[in-house]
């Protein structure tokens, strides 16, 4: 299914949910649900980056994403990290919303649950920055996505997200696209049924 690409920085919500069957077998996980993840694009790695794109896959299926404008003094940028997810900082300055407005969105989306991430290190960190400019305090938890897979899982996901990511064929690198697939891979992973070899 093709559907139109969101405009540029504009919050999307894919009211379409997964066509997954219920993780199982995970009793980290609790009741089958699929975990609610998060991703973050940022204007390059190290000291004086920052977050520039967050995306939610929610469990229910649903999927929430936008750009965020700069703060005053968030000046790093990589031009190897925009070669990688294609946002300008022009786009940012004209489609991003305020960082306020970002973390507000998140504390409604996410209040009182666990969240999970790829990269915990750096999105922790990014996540930790837009708080502080927006002077608030997350309504969440944070979470590596290591913790809802056992051993055997873990060795499995890799190639797991890469058969995810090729069923998707998604055309525009978007946070949360990047979400949407991480979402999917544990969900595939924790799918009863025959392994796959």
């Amino acid at each position: 299914m093709t559907t139109a690409a969101p405009q540029p920085g504009a919050p999307t919500t894919d009211p379409a949910p997964l066509a997954l069957e219920p993780a199982s077998g995970l009793d980290r996980l609790g009741p089958p649900t699929l975990p609610c993840v998060i991703d973050v694009e940022a204007s390059g790695f190290g000291a004086g980056s920052y977050p520039i794109e967050v995306g939610l896959a929610l469990p229910d299926g649903r999927a929430w994403c936008t750009l965020i404008r700069p703060a005053a003094g968030w000046t790093h940028w990589d031009g190897r990290a925009e070669a990688l997810h294609g946002i300008t900082r022009a786009l940012l300055e004209q489609h991003g919303r305020e960082v306020n407005e970002v973390a507000q969105e998140l504390n409604r989306q996410l209040a009182g649950r666990t969240v999970y991430c790829d990269n915990w290190a750096h999105d922790y960190a990014w996540l930790a920055r837009l708080f502080e400019a927006a002077g608030l305090r997350p309504a969440y938890r944070l979470q590596h996505l290591r913790q809802l897979l056992d051993d055997e899982r873990l060795a499995r996901f890799d190639a797991t997200r890469d058969a995810v990511l090729q069923r998707l064929a998604l055309g525009r690198h978007r946070a949360s696209n990047d979400a949407r697939a991480l979402q999917m891979s544990v969900a595939a992973l924790c799918r009863p049924g025959p392994r796959p070899r």
